[in-house]
């Protein structure tokens, strides 16, 4: 069956969770992805458990749910490339690859003759991509820093949580590394920016992204409220700043969404209510109407919820073609019937001998669909396929290279 990128070799000298998350979008996709690995250790994620995948005999391996959730469909190779074998072996593959990503810090790779300015040089068609958490320039750009720091320096922070003033109010982080997470979407569109160039242009380019720069552009519509107001936005809990109702409400047993992005959708709630004649009033006719008088809607839309069960108002609400719906656990969101219908979870197969779970990929394609072929690597796992197959390395010298440490 064919893919939409089988003809591309990526790279990945990537670890923890950005850079993987874009790779393994290219492998989703076709791409055959080479892990870069650390001897013996391998990409940190790997450890950052419990809970580990057990094997065939019930005993837990080294590879973490973390480590799984972003690394499928990829061949690992384990390679030191501190020493000057190591790094030949990646100039090599360098050679025959289409796309690197790398994130390390601010000029690591240059010490060991693997930056862009070195790859290129032996590839010119070569598209490199650099992750790091404040891009390759600027005051702050030698320091580390994890998706938990960019959070909170990008802004997403001072937007979650309960107001100020509030029980429990203070800044939150998401429920999931959304830095890490925005900033690998982010890789993945530029660097098929960059191939769809090369066939224009020939050439491979540089790619830099930092993760503070994707959290800060994340904030969208909120920094534009900000550039336009000049008024700081302040935590709404699970309210929206510029659309009025669209939060959570309790109801008769439980919370629900109700989720009102326009006025007809506002009119249809008002007579599902059995109160039509907000839906007329001045207050509420329009959409800034309802943003300026908030504080005055929500209540009565409250106090009217209160009256019946989640059930009844989503059969009343789905009717009326009005957005709503229940906050779903883990467990609720794998039985839901419409991710069910649209087959998000997967079983793959795994080297440890057993079938193990992931989530699918969102991106269906008519022509190219994804495979979702293996779950993650063992570590060092595609060391020999590789070396021999792409680099035509005999067994005598891939055993000098087990011995020395290098692999």
């Amino acid at each position: 069956m064919k893919t939409a990128l089988g003809h591309l070799r990526v790279l990945d000298l990537s670890r923890i969770f950005a850079g993987p998350w874009a790779t393994q979008n290219l492998a989703d996709m076709g791409a055959e992805v080479i892990k870069i690995e650390r001897p013996k250790k391998g990409d940190d994620t790997r450890a950052w458990g419990p809970p580990f995948l057990k094997d065939a005999q019930g005993q837990e391996t080294r590879d973490s749910a973390y480590f799984m959730a972003v690394n499928r469909a990829k061949k690992s190779v384990t390679l030191d490339i501190s020493t000057k074998e190591g790094q030949d072996i990646v100039r090599e593959l360098a050679k025959t690859s289409d796309i690197v990503v790398e994130n390390y810090k601010v000029g690591d790779l240059a010490r060991y003759g693997l930056a862009w300015e070195d790859l290129q040089k032996i590839n010119p068609r070569l598209v490199y991509c650099s992750i790091t958490g404040f891009g390759q320039s600027g005051p702050f750009s030698e320091l580390p820093g994890y998706d938990y720091v960019f959070q909170g320096m990008g802004g997403l922070m001072s937007l979650s949580g309960i107001p100020e003033g509030m029980p429990g109010g203070e800044p939150m982080r998401a429920g999931v590394a959304v830095s890490d997470l925005i900033t690998g979407m982010y890789a993945t569109s530029a660097i098929l920016a960059a191939i769809e160039h090369r066939h224009i242009s020939g050439k491979g380019q540089y790619i830099d992204l930092a993760l503070l720069d994707c959290t800060v552009a994340l904030t969208s519509y909120m920094a534009m409220n900000y550039f336009l107001s000049g008024v700081v936005p302040k935590r709404l809990g699970n309210a929206h700043s510029n659309m009025v109702p669209y939060q959570v409400f309790r109801v008769a047993d439980g919370d629900m969404i109700v989720a009102v992005g326009n006025d007809s959708q506002f009119i249809s709630l008002t007579k599902v209510l059995g109160v039509p004649e907000l839906g007329t009033d001045e207050r509420f006719n329009a959409p800034g109407q309802r943003v300026r008088n908030r504080d005055v809607l929500v209540p009565m839309i409250a106090e009217i919820l209160l009256k019946k069960n989640m059930a009844e108002w989503v059969e009343l609400m789905d009717a009326a073609n009005i957005p709503c719906g229940p906050i779903n656990n883990m467990k609720q969101v794998f039985e839901n019937e419409q991710v069910i219908h649209r087959n998000l979870k997967r079983s793959l197969d795994h080297s440890a001998g057993v079938q193990a779970p992931a989530v699918a990929s969102p991106m269906n394609f008519s022509d190219t669909p994804i495979q979702h072929k293996h779950s993650s690597p063992i570590l060092g796992e595609h060391n020999t396929e590789v070396l021999e197959k792409i680099l035509g390395m005999d067994a005598q010298k891939i055993q000098e290279l087990k011995d020395k440490g290098v692999i």
